[in-house]
Order: C-alpha cells, then structure tokens, then sequence
C-alpha cells in the first residue's frame, strides 16, 4: 500500500491555529490504554482534506515498548488501499494523547467519549475543526449512534457536518 501524503499532512492541519474554541473538547475521565488498542473503524468524521474521497477508514493503534503508540490508519480512496503511520504519545492527562503523522508536529486525539466496555468513541482534537465517530465494528446501532450524536451536539459540534463513512 502506498502511503497518503494527504494523511501524513494531518498533523500539520490539526495543529493550525482556528481562533477560539467553540466547543467543549474536555476528555473522559480515565482511559485504560490497554483497552482501547487495537482495531477501530471510522464510523463517522468531518470533512478535511486529508481523508477527502476516503471510505472503508480503519486505524489500529499497538503499544510500544518505549511506552509510545503505533498508529496506523487505513482507507481506500478511488479504489485504492491507502496507508499512514504515525506515533502517539500519552500525555500527563488521561484521555489526551498526541498524535503525529508528520516529523516532530504533534496534535491533540482527545477521547471525548468512550462506552465502558471501550466499543466506541467521540474523538476530537484541540480545534472545533475535526470530530470522528468511532467503533470496534463496522457499523453502530441506531441508538448508539443517536446517544453519540446528543453528547456531540451537547458539546456544541454542528453534527449536520459529519460524513457518514462507507465501511
């Protein structure tokens, strides 16, 4: 698979200053790392263009020994596989974790919702710019989906915005 340059450049975009926050982006809590590695799928997101014309959006993210996240995500664009890796880190609070596609420029994955048998998530970043829905499955039940929706909606996120993505 050949790597997205488009995806590579999403650190720099996440790391763009958007003026002031209009939403609440506080994070969970507690995040239990362990639990939450592995397979996700892309249920929903914004637009941006690092993942435009993107379906079938897949990450995986694996603990290193240095303590540190592999992240890999994956996608089909135009009927192609495409790839990004990148690195993650924990910071000193839970929920917050940095995130790099692209040399030393991190940006924030905020864990914003997790169910407590970790199946799936509200994700934002430290802009009102970027908002992913995520799942351990493909697909998400119509309650899940409406519960997810009110809690982004109660953070003040324009829901109409989400591209629902084909998986």
């Amino acid at each position: 698979m050949k790597k997205n340059v488009l995806f590579a450049l999403m650190t720099l975009v996440l790391t763009a200053c958007g003026g002031q926050l209009t939403v609440d982006n506080s994070v969970v809590d507690s995040l239990d790392l362990n639990r939450y590695l592995g397979d996700w799928y892309e249920i929903a997101r914004f637009d941006h263009s690092f993942e435009q014309g993107m379906d079938f959006c897949k990450a995986n993210y694996t603990l290193r020994e240095d303590g540190k996240i592999d992240v890999l995500n994956t996608g089909i664009k135009d009927g192609e596989p495409e790839e990004a890796e990148g690195i993650g880190k924990l910071t000193d609070t839970p929920a917050l974790l940095r995130v790099s596609f692209f040399g030393p420029f991190y940006s924030d994955y905020r864990v914003m919702m997790l169910d407590s048998a970790y199946q799936y998530a509200l994700i934002g970043s430290g802009s009102d710019d970027y908002l992913w829905i995520l799942s351990r499955t493909p697909k998400l039940e119509d309650d899940v989906k409406a519960a997810i929706l009110a809690e982004a909606k109660r953070r003040r996120y324009d829901t109409e915005k989400l591209i629902w993505v084909k998986q």
